[in-house]
């Protein structure tokens, strides 16, 4: 049978090896990106009609394409 001192000291190393992974650092590059989705960039990868900073239009785009191009029901023959 194990003594006292011994299985506090197991106990003891179990909690601080448990412990151990609470201390994560966040895993970002050093820069943050605070803009708004809205904000975008202005390539030709954009979706026509789309302007860059234009909140309104952001939200009309996002509402065709959950309505029209990921909604597989309207899709569907």
């Amino acid at each position: 049978m194990m003594s006292r001192t011994s299985l506090l000291t197991v106990l003891a190393v179990a909690s601080v090896a448990g412990l151990s992974a609470c201390g994560e650092k966040p895993q970002t590059l050093g820069t943050k990106n605070d803009a708004t989705a809205f904000s975008g960039v202005t390539n030709a990868f954009v979706a026509p009609g789309w302007q860059a900073g234009d909140k309104n239009s952001w939200e009309q785009h996002l509402r065709a394409r959950a309505q029209y191009g990921m909604n597989d029901n309207t899709r569907a023959p």
